[in-house]
């Protein structure tokens, strides 16, 4: 979602010029120069030739005639015509300041960039053609470089407001956000109207997470310019980024409307669509972005994650693989490749792209910068202590922790670090491993891997998935006073779970809302919440229903839910991590999955390698609830009536 850095061209505004041999040229030239100024550029070129008419080598007409060229947008002609201005003059720094501004739109970057040096040679204390080279220099990516030609601008002119902008896009390039809104700010307050500087500050406050602002700096400069397709497009990144996606959609609609061609927002459009589960017409966008600009790689990932949302998996890999044909080092290319292909069976590769999480800059898939060498299984670690450490999300811990008794066999000492709700329940694992809370001082160790490596280490296929049950176990005790609290075993008991973290990026796809659920209630059983977090929505449906147990608080870390679980037939659950420490404990699970599931629960099967006790249940191609919950009922009416059966047997 891309952002608008302000250029400052040549403007012929306070434009001075020496003494002309002919006082009748200088007055004409006068008279092209005001209508120039007031952008009436037609009537200037017209006065212009008429002064080249007189005076063929007439440097300043020669030259402005380009700057009207570039400001028409004929920037190769724009150059051609200022090529001919230095011939008659080739020391002009103004000329060659106007060069190198149109050079640049052309994206002949290093000769623009030598065409402001030469200016800068002539004339160092040109503060416009230093900070024009600092917009070179940023469109080189060279940003330490370009915030000290800003820096040079400023000094020579401190209220320079366009400087102070393109300052700021340096150093939010630089992640430096804080320096980067106080350069705008700066802008600002020299230009309170300065429609960029107000859009790059939205970005830069988006970057910082305060959404809010971000968007109240959007609208300022949609105030000031109400057709900025850049701003509007930014605005619905920010709506985006604040699961307004109906809003956000119609921001990106309105900077079409303003720019019909306007590839980035076609783009940003996609991923609107794509919240709304409008899969077709995102893709329909994607591909209007991706013939306005072919080889607009970012537009090529996501495109193939439409694709992998409509099931099409061939075609999304082939769009990835175009996107990494431009860009072989594009991490969220490689990435969802990952995913695609672990979802349809394809460990042997997935595996391998899956460690591309580590560059895409996703909040969970933070890398750890340990001096010591990561294990991916290839080196002996016979005799050494490693550090196995948790990534992404409680459910991941649990279910990849499995790895560590294979791990143990190979390793003389195993250190699991974990997220601190789970610490307790860890220390149920085969082999003891030494337990270690995240955020607490670390042992030593020798070597180390992230959890969700160790499928790569150990080379696993579907048919190698370590599926040796339970390898999780709840405290007996703990089992025993549940088990107590919830009375007499007479009829089955049910363990609920229908929303994980509101946090979770898919969280709208996988998590159901409690009434959805409420036909599963309707058999003789004990039905018991296993939510300790629940919805203002759903706590009000929770407060009228008696026959639903809910203990909340209560269950402070996955050792207490453990001990719970442990007391229950069954555990019906979305794709959460009350799923996997089900699975983990060896008990029967039936888990909802979305039309397109995670990678973890592949396709078209209703059991998974990983949780022998668990049965899946999926949504079709409506993409509703509603189905599944008609299926879970018909199992659950078989369920209940077998198992009441047994239980109210007479003993014999």
């Amino acid at each position: 979602m891309k952002k608008k850095s302000n250029f400052r061209g040549h403007a012929p505004k306070g434009f001075q010029h020496p003494a002309t041999k002919l006082s009748g040229v200088t007055s004409l030239f006068d008279q092209g120069l005001a209508l120039h100024q007031a952008g009436r550029l037609a009537d200037a070129e017209k006065i212009y030739y008429q002064v080249l008419e007189i005076q063929p080598d007439h440097f300043d007409s020669l030259h402005l005639l380009g700057v009207i060229l570039y400001q028409r947008g004929n920037h190769a002609q724009a150059v051609r015509q200022i090529d001919v201005a230095l011939k008659k003059r080739p020391n002009s720094s103004v000329a060659l300041n106007s060069r190198g501004v149109a050079l640049k739109e052309l994206k002949r970057l290093e000769e623009a960039l030598a065409s402001f040096d030469r200016a800068l040679t002539l004339q160092p204390n040109y503060a416009e053609a230093h900070s024009n080279r600092g917009v070179t220099l940023y469109e080189l990516k060279r940003f330490n470089e370009a915030l000290s030609s800003y820096d040079y601008a400023l000094k020579l002119r401190p209220d320079y407001a366009e400087a102070l902008s393109n300052r700021g896009n340096a150093l939010k390039e630089l992640r430096r956000f804080e320096e980067a809104l106080s350069s705008y700010n700066r802008a600002l307050a020299l230009r309170p109207d300065y429609a960029e500087a107000l859009s790059n500050r939205g970005a830069t406050l988006k970057e910082l997470k305060r959404l809010e602002e971000a968007l109240a700096s959007y609208d300022r400069a949609l105030t000031v310019r109400p057709d900025y397709a850049e701003a509007l497009s930014n605005r619905g990144a920010t709506l985006h980024e604040l699961a307004r996606f109906e809003e956000a959609l119609a921001s990106f609609d309105h900077a079409l409307t303003v720019r019909p061609n306007y590839a980035e927002a076609l783009s940003n459009r996609g991923i609107a669509l794509r919240q709304l589960k409008r899969f077709e017409e995102a893709l329909a966008s994607y591909d209007r972005a991706l013939a306005l600009r072919p080889e607009y790689v970012e537009a090529l990932s996501n495109r193939g994650w439409i694709l992998h949302e409509l099931k099409r998996f061939e075609e999304a890999l082939a769009s990835y693989d175009r996107a990494l044909t431009l860009r072989p080092d594009y991490a969220d290319a490689h990435h969802n490749e990952a995913l695609c292909r672990l979802l349809t069976g394809d460990f042997n590769r997935g595996w391998e792209k899956h460690e591309w999480r580590w560059e895409t800059g996703a909040a969970g898939n933070q890398k750890r910068n340990f001096a010591q060498l990561q294990w991916l299984g290839s080196n002996e670690i016979t005799g050494k202590t490693i550090l196995l450490h948790a990534e992404q999300g409680l459910g991941d811990t649990i279910q990849f922790c499995r790895y560590v008794p294979l791990v143990a066999e190979r390793a003389a000492r195993v250190i699991l670090e974990v997220q601190k709700p789970l610490y307790e329940l860890m220390s149920t694992l085969p082999d003891k491993p030494q337990i270690v809370s995240r955020g607490d001082p670390l042992p030593d160790f020798d070597i180390h891997c992230p959890l969700l490596s160790l499928p790569l280490a150990f080379r696993t296929r579907l048919e190698t998935v370590p599926s040796q049950m339970p390898y999780l176990r709840a405290s007996a005790q703990a089992a025993m006073n549940w088990n107590a609290r919830l009375g007499p075993r007479t009829r089955p008991r049910i363990g609920l779970a229908w929303s994980g973290s509101p946090m979770h990026k898919n969280d709208h796809n996988r998590s159901i809302g409690l009434s959805a659920l409420l036909p599963l209630l309707d058999f003789d059983a004990t039905y018991v919440s296993l939510q300790r977090d629940v919805l203002a929505s759903d706590a009000a449906v929770l407060h009228e229903r008696s026959d639903l147990l809910h203990f909340g608080d209560e269950l402070k870390t996955f050792s207490d839910t453990a001990a719970l679980v442990s007391n229950f037939d069954l555990i019906i659950s979305v794709d959460t991590s009350v799923a996997h420490l089900a699975g983990a404990l060896a008990k029967p699970v039936w888990i909802l999955l979305p039309f397109v599931p995670d990678w973890r629960w592949l396709l078209d099967r209703d059991d998974g390698p990983w949780y022998p006790t668990a049965r899946l249940f999926r949504q079709d191609d409506s993409r509703q609830w509603d189905n599944v919950i008609t299926r879970v009922h018909a199992a659950l009416h078989d369920f209940v009536l077998g198992l009441s059966i047994t239980l109210n047997a007479p003993m014999r």
